[in-house]
């Protein structure tokens, strides 16, 4: 009995100490995030706050007051005599953005429609400027630029502002880290990061070379500054892409480069003027390329000259295709119109182009952009439509390798179709919708009057240039096509199974 009772303690005794063991070992046990500092990226500081603090007090919130003339909803009604005799009524809007001091002496950066009229029949009464530190201050609009979307405000005040510098935003590379400081959702001083994830974006206007970042970018960040990591701007928030509404990572900056000079021009009162050659544009496409023989997204293809300006004086012809310009080449990234537009007016620039296959030169003398709305004229009248084809004339179509049925253009002919008297080329009677014609737009009416630059006074000698095109290997056919109020214009189609 003792022995049993011996071998009982020296179990218990052992099963304490086992206890007593595991008990020390668990309190030697660290948790996770203990003394933990993650490394930065390279490149990157381990913390933006010292950047941070120094940078947002010169970043702002622009608000601004407008009226807004409204239809009366009760015009016309029993009811319009109670409510302001059907009378238009005026009511209050408001608008909120972003922006940054560029100077100690109160002048402000940010985007053209932070501070425009947010409606037809809207008017601006006030523009307010707040800082981060609460100090609401007057603001005036000193000049804007609605083509690049950028405007100069002064506040009406004179005490010292803090402010930031421009950067260099050529020198900026996708991957590299960049900060942007705005007020999205009017929450003042809100800070994102992200990198660069592209440079040169286009979105589809005239002088669109943006930086598209992926720092968080919403409704209220707009004409907010982009800093890399040396705290200079190196672009100006002004879209987003998004389906709805919110951030999806794809953002767009105004970069410093292109925003420079036309704040500076801004700012001292002046109006931004821009180089012009007069020339209507098409980018070069894949079919395009093709019917051409050249390789796509090399140069932009003339789809007309207007009269007196400086292309058409350089000797310059519809059907052209302008490859460089004053020694850089034109691309997507730069496109003919922004080249032009950045050269002085007056001065003369060789612009080397492509003309039947054949590389030439000319020199051109840049002439000042006109408004807008003339350049609206040069680029023709909205559509009209014309009487459609017999279902004979239609399976016609359907057989041609172009996808479309022609007939000789007769005097008669030019007279409905209200053209002018000297149009010399084939009208097009009937057009295969399944075809690349039907896709491009071609319809019953248009005038054909050349094919690959050959001009095409009868339907033998437009399947003549088809065959041409088939025996060279080529995939398509350039068309400069004619239609009632319109510049001609040339549309290249893909032959029937390319």
């Amino acid at each position: 009995m003792r022995y049993a009772y011996a071998i009982t303690a020296a179990l218990l005794l052992g099963g304490t100490a086992a206890a007593l063991t595991t008990h020390q070992s668990l309190e030697a046990q660290t948790a996770q995030n203990e003394g933990m500092q993650a490394a930065a990226p390279r490149g990157a500081p381990a913390s933006l706050a010292d950047m941070v603090e120094r940078l947002q007090p010169a970043v702002v919130n622009i608000s601004t007051k407008q009226r807004v003339q409204v239809q009366n909803p009760f015009a016309g009604t029993p009811f319009g005599d109670l409510f302001g005799g059907g009378r238009p009524q005026t009511r209050q809007a408001q608008s909120l953005g972003s922006g940054f001091l560029i100077s100690a002496d109160g002048y402000v950066v940010t985007n053209n429609h932070v501070v425009s009229p947010g409606a037809r029949g809207a008017s601006v009464d006030s523009i307010t400027v707040t800082l981060t530190n609460g100090e609401e201050y007057e603001a005036k609009l000193v000049g804007r630029d609605a083509a690049t979307d950028l405007a100069v405000l002064k506040i009406v005040g004179s005490k010292p502002f803090p402010f930031v510098k421009f950067g260099d935003s050529t020198k900026a590379r996708v991957g590299d880290w960049v900060v942007a400081i705005g007020n999205p959702y009017a929450l003042s001083g809100t800070v994102t990061a992200g990198i660069i994830s592209a440079v040169h974006r286009n979105t589809g206007g005239t002088y669109d070379r943006f930086i598209q970042t992926d720092a968080s970018i919403n409704q209220g960040n707009s004409g907010g500054p982009m800093f890399d990591m040396n705290g200079n701007v190196i672009g100006i928030n002004s879209q987003i892409l998004s389906p709805s509404g919110g951030n999806v990572g794809i953002g767009f900056a105004i970069p410093s480069e292109q925003a420079i000079p036309i704040i500076e021009t801004l700012r001292k009162g002046e109006k931004v003027r821009r180089g012009y050659l007069g020339v209507q544009i098409s980018p070069l496409s894949e079919d395009m390329a093709d019917s051409l023989g050249l390789a796509k997204n090399r140069g932009e293809f003339v789809q007309g000259v207007e009269p007196g300006e400086g292309a058409e004086k350089a000797g310059i012809r519809p059907g052209d295709v302008i490859v460089r310009v004053n020694g850089r080449e034109v691309t997507p990234d730069e496109t003919l119109s922004l080249l032009v537009s950045n050269l002085p007016i007056g001065s003369r620039v060789p612009i080397e182009l492509i003309r039947n296959g054949k590389r030439m030169s000319v020199t051109a003398v840049v002439g000042e952009r006109p408004p807008e709305d003339k350049l609206a004229q040069f680029g023709g009248s909205p559509d009209e439509d014309f009487s459609q084809s017999d279902d004979s004339e239609s399976a016609q179509a359907a057989s041609q390798d172009l996808g479309v049925s022609v007939q000789a253009l007769t005097p008669s002919i030019v007279r409905q179709l209200g053209l002018p008297a000297t149009t010399r080329g084939v009208v097009i009677a009937a057009v295969d919708q399944d075809g690349d014609a039907g896709a491009k737009g071609l319809r019953r009416g248009d005038v054909i009057l050349s094919a690959n630059n050959r001009p095409t006074t009868s339907e033998a000698e437009l399947d003549a240039v088809v065959r041409e095109a088939k025996q060279a290997g080529r995939n398509a056919v350039l068309l400069q096509v004619l239609r009632r109020g319109q510049q001609a214009a040339f549309i290249p189609v893909r032959l029937r199974g390319k």
